[in-house]
């Protein structure tokens, strides 16, 4: 491996799984406040997730310019609060069984659609690689791939919650099928997370060696 490479790969490839967590915050406090409030709930969930999208914009702001995930955050978010309180009961309560799962499925095919063009993992790789590698080969490939990964990691647990709530929808009585609800639920969830995560942090390697 030569200088160069080494040294773009060590910027290109160093991407923390931890700061891309960072960026769906708003997301994580949504979905762990509205499933605490549930239906009645979801728009002041939405709320409060706004307001974090807010801050992380006003930080971004001061830094660099807003990241593609707190825009679609302050987008998803503010249209599902206002829908919610104006909406009222009805509204409230299609959010909650509905709109949850949603908000999911699109984050997950916003960042799919955006992957290759505008990978969103590239702005925060760009916080810890200097300009001059920011349009290598190298950057591009790692990030257009873990952007795409990422993609269908959300996409994945968004469309993991709408099975689960359109089996509640269809359940009979207050039964429900535990397994597959702990499957949906926890397992299935942890075990994207992982992947993702644990892609993150070997593939920059994988593909430097490969190179060489």
């Amino acid at each position: 491996m030569t200088t160069h490479a080494a040294h773009e790969t060590s910027h290109g490839g160093s991407l923390s799984a931890l700061s891309l967590i960072s960026g769906f915050l708003p997301w994580i406090a949504f979905t762990i406040i509205a499933q605490r409030l549930a239906a009645d709930g979801v728009a002041w969930s939405a709320l409060i997730a706004v307001a974090m999208t807010v801050v992380a914009l006003v930080w971004d702001r001061a830094r660099r310019s807003p990241t593609q995930l707190n825009l679609y955050s302050m987008v998803l978010f503010t249209v599902m609060a206002v829908a919610g309180f104006v909406g009222g009961h009805e509204v409230d309560r299609w959010l909650f069984e509905w709109g949850r799962p949603l908000v999911g499925v699109l984050l997950g095919l916003a960042i799919l659609a955006t992957a290759y063009g505008r990978p969103f993992t590239a702005e925060y790789a760009k916080q810890s690689t200097p300009q001059e590698y920011w349009t290598s080969p190298l950057f591009l490939r790692i990030n257009r791939t873990l952007s795409a990964v990422w993609g269908v990691a959300v996409a994945l647990l968004g469309a993991a919650s709408l099975v689960v709530a359109a089996l509640d929808a269809h359940a009979v009585g207050t039964d429900s099928p535990y397994l597959l609800d702990l499957a949906l639920n926890w397992v299935l969830p942890i075990a994207v997370i992982v992947w993702a995560v644990r892609f993150t942090n070997t593939y920059p390697d994988r593909v430097t060696a490969a190179q060489h």
